[in-house]
């Protein structure tokens, strides 16, 4: 870290800071109030006046959301400190490309749960192990998200190890706001636009809101970012196999056409960075509504209803495959070896693969709240949510088609594109992919009190819901049968019932100490049953001073979409010095190799185990700070096996642990070149990491002079080791995309109409990336009709990562972005 960033971030904590961009949820209430209104803070069900509980949320209000100038869920949630080592986002080309998921403490998305409104978001059915779509949520809509950096299990299941983020909807607004803004990047493409109308009215009786929401994001060709100057290097190009075993050049063909050129060991090779998009064009769309009504002085209704659709293109480099042609047919190079031939070919010719996606998600909800009596409440309702996705891709070959054309001669492999039109339309196919996520979930939950104890009322929740999932992922039939060359993936579907009871019971022992204990059983149709518990504790020595503490154990389900899946193929990229040499390139090259990933039917729970320990200092008016201690073992992880892993296992299995059973490396037995890799998702030994967050808040009051607000958030993870079955460790601090420290600073001054923001987002040195700050500031002005102009850039210096090759791309695209600077305006109108 620079002297400089280092001197700002001292100052600022210095100066400590007041709830800001990621305030910690604390007492907002006039100190003078006698009694505050109960409210529920996420991380439990228990209603009580004391915000500051017994662990630790962190919440991200409106204010702080239209300060970062970010335009989606996704994008305000890609700069916290908690998501450790970066985010999934949309990518041109993948499976998944309109998904945004949030991986905190670096975890995996797959062990976050995100919530709206305390009740689960829906599933996502392209990536259901990756759990919910952050472009599902409105980002109109949002009111606050709050941030719970503890497990929760025995408050709400499965998946609640690393964390939960619950995305609290608004509920109370009243008149009309619209709001239009565009956005334009240094890295020509990925321009933003973004508009929505939010309306509101409410008597003493009822409240009513409705509003719309839109954004897009422009494409990012791999071409147009860093990193993308570089040539793709894949065998993939014209190339076959000669007797001796070797890959060459098919001769005849000029190398020099297109993105084909030679490579010095005489290979063709195809750039694919020339023609693929790193980035999807994206767009997302929202309707979304909430009421309620008070029907007499004991009982009230609500619903809510939310439709969203969120459409992308994106487009990969031509479809890369294995065609074999028969001895003595036209396109045989050696004739009379008694030997077929053997191509490595890029369907040029053919055209680029695009894909095209449309997911609507649709969540519908209803429920009551009433009193019984004095002492006890209850709330119940009912929820469906369904989450549809379609998917179309164009360019893509039919494998048998190629092969028959190839073999009657009707394409010239070294010839490609002399090919008739007719020949080509041929053996193109578009490919098809149906996929659903369907819950539907009852709940009840009862709160009463029970007695009167030294700090005041011990009061209790219990609760059951009751889900039912339906998840299907369909592709079409040739894919299923491996037809389709230059696809990867295949069907999965499945069912799943699932029942649970929860309890939640407070203890005040005195004023300043209680205890909270809770516990959760769940009961699943398919892997079986899991009891979560939690003890926690908050004591509050001085009137500034609160010390907490808890502990907890969770677990996570086995997903759906692994358990039922398909074996399917992918052309994955990975690094290995024996298959780049082989091919004449340099040890360090990136090259893509035939990869087979399979299901997992056999698949157990994860179960975890944390707690933490932590204070809440409030010493001055104008200061308070917290600092955390986390400690997570997850036990039987869930690990996806990726291409990469494999080939690390393969290569030094005394660092990373020898390949899983029933997952393997294939290579020639001459050059050493993979040639085959089946990869797939195991319960892979135990995972423990630690660590520290700390935030500091100031407020300061001005006086005619303006008001001026900072806060500093710190994680710092102390260790990240993962164990596999074998017993060897292996310390995710040493490798690239795991940084220890992340920090993020914001500064907002206010003046009479003007606002000033100034926002520094700094991610930790990680294996061979150096550490990286950016800078976002902001002006804005509120007009006296009730507008308001802002303007601002988010990553003002034009900061880019460094080029360091990463899970098959130039940089790790899920802890930076390549987009430079971004200066936007935004008008907001109220009426």
């Amino acid at each position: 870290m620079s002297l400089s960033i280092k001197r700002a971030l001292l100052v600022a904590a210095g100066l400590a800071l007041a709830p800001s961009a990621f305030a910690q949820a604390d007492a907002a209430a006039d100190a003078e109030s006698s009694m505050l209104d109960t409210i529920e803070v996420t991380g439990s069900r228990l209603k009580r006046s004391e915000v500051e509980g017994a662990v630790p949320v962190i919440v991200i209000n409106r204010e702080q959301i239209d300060v970062s100038g970010d335009v989606s869920v996704a994008d305000v949630l890609r700069d916290t400190t908690f998501a450790s080592f970066g985010n999934i986002r949309p990518q041109s080309g993948n499976t998944a490309q309109s998904l945004a998921t949030i991986n905190l403490r670096g975890l995996g998305s797959g062990r976050t749960l995100v919530l709206i409104d305390g009740r689960r978001a829906p599933t996502n059915p392209m990536f259901a192990a990756g759990g919910s779509d952050l472009n599902a949520i409105p980002l109109a809509a949002v009111d606050r998200i709050e941030i719970l950096s503890d497990g929760a299990s025995a408050v709400y299941g499965s998946e609640a190890i690393g964390g939960v983020v619950n995305v609290i909807l608004r509920k109370d607004f009243n008149g009309a706001e619209l709001r239009y803004g565009f956005g334009q990047t240094e890295v020509e493409g990925a321009d933003t636009e973004e508009m929505s109308g939010v309306f509101g009215a409410s008597n003493d009786t009822t409240r009513i809101i409705g509003g719309f929401s839109a954004n897009k994001r422009g494409m990012l060709y791999t071409r147009d970012q860093i990193g993308g100057n570089e040539r793709g290097v894949s065998v993939y190009g014209n190339n076959y196999v000669t007797p001796a075993g070797l890959i060459r050049a098919v001769p005849g063909f000029d190398c020099t056409q297109g993105a084909f050129y030679m490579t010095a060991n005489g290979q063709c090779s195809f750039n694919f960075n020339s023609v693929a998009a790193d980035e999807a064009k994206a767009g997302t769309k929202s309707v979304f509504t909430r009421g309620d009504h008070q029907i007499n002085d004991n009982w009230s209704v609500y619903a809510s209803a939310t439709v969203t659709k969120v459409d992308t293109f994106g487009r990969y480099a031509p479809v890369p495959g294995v065609v074999v042609v028969d001895e003595g047919t036209p396109n045989d190079i050696v004739v009379g070896d008694g030997q077929s031939t053997t191509y490595y070919h890029r369907f040029a010719a053919a055209g680029n693969r695009d894909t095209y996606t449309d997911s609507t998600n649709s969540d519908y909800l209803v429920g009551f709240e009433g009193r019984l009596g004095d002492r006890a409440g209850i709330e119940f309702g009912l929820r469906r949510t369904d989450y549809k996705f379609i998917e179309l891709g164009r360019g893509f070959i039919v494998r048998d088609l190629a092969e028959q054309f190839a073999n009657e001669g009707r394409y010239d492999l070294s010839d490609p594109y002399g090919a008739d039109p007719e020949v080509l339309a041929g053996m193109t196919a578009t490919t098809s992919r149906e996929s659903r996520f369907k819950t539907d979930e009852v709940f009840a939950v009862m709160d009463f009190d029970l007695f009167e104890m030294g700090g005041g009322t011990s009061n209790a929740v219990v609760g059951a819901e009751y889900r039912d999932d339906y998840f299907q992922d369909l592709f079409d039939s040739l894919s299923e049968a491996d037809q389709i060359l230059g696809s990867s993936g295949n069907s999965a579907s499945g069912t799943r019932k699932a029942k649970a009871a929860f309890f939640e019971w407070l203890l005040p022992f005195s004023t300043g100490f209680d205890v909270t204990l809770a516990g959760r059983f769940d009961d699943y149709s398919d892997f079986g049953n899991a009891f979560s518990p939690k003890v926690s504790m908050r004591w509050s020595p001085l009137d500034s001073l609160t010390l907490r503490a808890s502990y907890g154990q969770g677990f996570r389900a086995p997903p759906l979409d692994i358990l039922t899946q398909k074996p399917a193929f992918s052309a994955q990229s990975v690094s290995d010095p024996q298959s780049c040499i082989a091919l004449g390139e340099d040890p360090d090259c990136e090259l893509q190799v035939d990869t087979t990933v399979l299901g997992a039917p056999n698949l157990d729970a994860e179960e975890s185990t944390q707690y933490s320990a932590g204070f809440v200092w409030s010493p001055l008016d104008w200061f308070d700070m917290s600092l955390d201690y986390y400690n997570i073992e997850v036990e039987n992880t869930i690990t996806a096996v990726t291409a990469q892993d494999v080939v690390d296992s393969d290569l030094n299995p005394d660092r990373f642990g020898p390949i899983p059973a029933g997952l393997r490396i294939v290579r020639d037995p001459v050059t050493g070149r993979i040639t085959q890799i089946d990869s797939g998702t195991v319960n892979a030994g135990t995972l423990n990491t630690s660590g520290i967050d700390a935030r500091f808040n100031t407020d300061f009051e001005l006086g005619d002079a303006g008001s001026l607000k900072n806060s500093l958030v710190v994680s710092y993870v102390q260790d990240f080791v993962v164990t596999n079955t074998a017993g060897v460790e292996l310390d995710q601090l040493d490798l690239d995309g795991a940084p220890e420290l992340r920090m993020a600073l914001q500064n907002s001054y206010s003046y009479g109409d003007w606002a000033f923001a100034w926002n520094a987002n700094y991610i930790g040195q990680n294996g061979a990336y150096s550490s990286y700050t950016t800078h976002d500031v902001q002006i804005a002005w509120s007009a006296p009709w009730g507008g308001r102009i802002a303007v601002g850039a988010t990553n003002v210096g034009d900061r880019y990562p460094e080029l360091i090759d990463f899970g098959g791309r130039p940089f790790n695209f899920n802890l930076y972005d390549s987009y430079g600077r971004t200066t936007y305006l935004r008008y907001t109108q109220a009426f």
